[in-house]
């Protein structure tokens, strides 16, 4: 690669880490890129490299937030554990999959979910006034991070996305609370997926390190962003990250 190269994909992995730690989906950034820089990679080292830098990115944001942002560590740390195996099981699985059906179902759901934000203004705005039961909150938690984690190995665009929903919708919490909480698990679910990409082989590790950099640089500034706007912010970054993934993933698989 030459310089130009280098610039393209540090600038995207910066870009990335803004996008992630605010409300997921740097992944539709990162892995667009690298097949556009190298056209010859496979896609599960595409997917491992970025998942280097999603990690390293993650784990920056959770340190970020969890200055600032009261967290409910007995609930997420198991979950984030569930995440990674969750996650794993999905890297493992990935080519039983048929893409060609998963990305249609993925769209949808995502234009449910930029519907259904868009007509309850008020959800993820402020913190519900009758919060959950500590039962409640920890069974939406662990379920959240099974099955958002078993998607986030097998796909992943997103991931962020619908954990911050998933936490604003039934646990009613507001949505900065809600991206500081799913850092926590998607930071599992990236170290999961990233355990077994990397022990199979496909993980360009000069690269990853190097976009890794670049990408705890984003989070960073993308979370202190998050936490100085506030929610408003952040409904307003997931509507467009939303919409932008929708028309990613609709150019991928009918384009």
């Amino acid at each position: 690669m030459g310089v130009a190269d280098w610039a393209v994909l540090l600038a995207a992995a910066t870009a990335a880490g803004w996008v992630d730690a605010v409300v997921g989906g740097g992944g539709l950034i990162i892995l667009p890129t690298l097949f556009v820089v190298l056209p010859g990679v496979a896609p599960a080292t595409a997917l491992g490299t970025n998942k280097l830098a999603a990690f390293s990115g993650t784990s920056a944001a959770v340190a970020t937030f969890a200055r600032k942002v009261p967290m409910r560590w007995k609930a997420l740390l198991p979950a984030a554990v569930i995440a990674a195996i969750a996650a794993g099981c999905g890297s493992a699985a990935v080519s039983l999959i048929d893409r060609e059906l998963f990305i249609p179902i993925v769209m949808v759901v995502l234009v449910g979910v930029a519907i259904f934000v868009t007509m309850r203004p008020s959800i993820g705005v402020t913190m519900a006034t009758h919060p959950p039961t500590r039962r409640k909150a920890i069974y939406v938690i662990g379920i959240a991070a099974g099955v958002i984690g078993l998607y986030d190995g097998l796909l992943g665009p997103g991931t962020g996305t619908f954990l911050i929903i998933t936490f604003a919708t039934l646990l009613g919490t507001e949505f900065v609370r809600a991206a500081a909480m799913a850092k926590v698990i998607n930071c599992g679910s990236n170290l999961g997926s990233l355990i077994f990409l990397g022990a199979t082989g496909h993980v360009l590790w000069a690269l990853g390190l190097a976009m890794a950099v670049a990408n705890i640089g984003g989070s960073i500034v993308g979370s202190r962003m998050a936490l100085a706007k506030g929610a408003g912010f952040v409904r307003i970054v997931l509507l467009v990250v939303v919409v932008a993934m929708v028309i990613r993933l609709g150019w991928q698989q009918f384009g």
